[in-house]
């Protein structure tokens, strides 16, 4: 009967440092990013290379529960957009956003690591051969 209890509280103790450990992501996250050299001016609707090589703001909105995240992220060239497929295991995170642009169907990747109130992510384009893009993102306060 004690070999229970001790089993009980140390499953307790594990469970309760597993949730400890999840980085704590929810809320408003904010980043500027630079457009990429003869991309999309902003405004153009879900363009891949977005912002002309002008500097935008990107903001994500994130929940996590358990290791699932849900949220959305918008921006000046594709509005508001849903993530999907979303993770979080200690800081490490990832998701992706579908996006349209010219009647083309693409999936933007986002992977990431939240250091305090920062979150660095690399993004990119699924199937395109192009160099990923970092950039860190600011907890909102």
């Amino acid at each position: 009967m004690d070999k229970r209890i001790v089993l009980c509280a140390l499953a307790a103790l594990l469970v309760g440092a597993v949730a400890v450990y999840a980085a704590d992501i929810d809320g408003k996250w904010v980043a500027k990013m630079q457009g990429r050299p003869g991309g999309a001016r902003a405004g153009a609707k879900g363009a891949p290379g977005a912002g002309g090589g002008q500097e935008f703001v990107v903001t994500f909105n994130f929940k996590a529960d358990g290791e699932k995240l849900t949220g959305s992220i918008s921006n000046p060239a594709g509005g508001e957009t849903e993530i999907s497929e979303g993770k979080i295991k200690g800081n490490d995170i990832s998701f992706k956003i579908k996006r349209e642009f010219q009647g083309k169907s693409f999936f933007m990747l986002y992977k990431g690591k939240i250091e305090g109130d920062q979150l660095k992510l690399t993004q990119s384009i699924e199937g395109m051969d192009r160099p990923p893009r970092e950039f860190t993102a600011q907890r909102a306060k």
